[in-house]
């Protein structure tokens, strides 16, 4: 059940250029789980709405949250300058996280893209499958490759080729000669669309975080909408917002 909630910041650090990672005590922490995501908000008043931030990773003690966040506005470039000790107004759990139970005893992608990159940690670690982790980044700031790589065997792509293989995820798995039965990702909007093509293609069952349409994060103002096949039983007509029906979908059943 979501609340709003203060939360005390425990570290925070810049772990690649406007990139933060940031661990938050908060009772929060006792029933997330991996791909939902948090409302953060910023003290200016003047933004009533709570930023949308996912989970990187829950505290094996349920105690604690750790965001990695990018700088994107305001509101983040606010949250950059809390410190040990700050409190945080916050507003959670949200989303509906990855159903990693399908993954048990199969091969799996878990594949992040960009600042998509934070929920596959927590995903990777709860998840009981054959792990290949594709991350895909667009240079060598690697953020996040080196926790990850305790929990399986992680393949990078770069876009500028200066790590890993030149191009996108997509091209790893090709380069790789990689296969599995399921796939979990989260990342920019084409690279969740080469991802749907592919799993169509290969006949596997792919679900796919569209967190990055995220507005307000609580479904009041209805900036994220996606297209879906079902009828969403809130609009009655074909589309489902992100932040409440998601932002873990079958990519199956979304238009993207």
């Amino acid at each position: 059940m979501k609340q709003k909630t203060k939360g005390i910041v425990l570290s925070q650090k810049e772990i690649a250029p406007d990139i933060y990672d940031m661990w938050i005590e908060t009772s929060l922490a006792k029933e997330a789980c991996a791909g939902q995501f948090v409302g953060v908000f910023p003290k200016d008043k003047s933004t009533l709405l709570p930023r949308p931030i996912s989970i990187c990773e829950i505290k094996e003690d349920k105690t604690a949250l750790r965001l990695v966040y990018r700088i994107a506005g305001a509101g983040t470039a606010e949250f950059s300058k809390l410190c040990e000790k700050d409190t945080v107004e916050l507003l959670g759990v949200l989303g509906n996280g990855f159903p990693l139970k399908e993954a048990e005893g199969k091969k799996v992608f878990l594949i992040g893209g960009g600042i998509g990159i934070p929920p596959m940690l927590q995903s990777a670690k709860d998840c009981d499958g054959d792990k290949q982790i594709l991350l895909g980044y667009r240079d060598g700031q690697l953020f996040l490759k080196n926790d990850l790589e305790q929990y399986g065997t992680v393949y990078v792509a770069t876009e500028d080729g200066s790590v890993g293989t030149k191009g996108n995820v997509m091209d790893a798995i090709a380069a790789n000669n990689l296969k599995a039965d399921v796939i979990f990702a989260c990342g920019p909007m084409p690279m969740l669309r080469a991802i749907k093509k592919y799993a169509a293609e290969q006949g596997i069952k792919a679900y796919i975080s569209l967190e990055e349409h995220m507005a307000c994060g609580v479904g009041a103002c209805l900036g994220c909408v996606v297209k879906t096949k079902e009828i969403d039983h809130h609009s009655h007509v074909n589309n489902a917002r992100i932040c409440t029906d998601g932002p873990v979908f079958d990519a199956d059943d979304v238009e993207i």
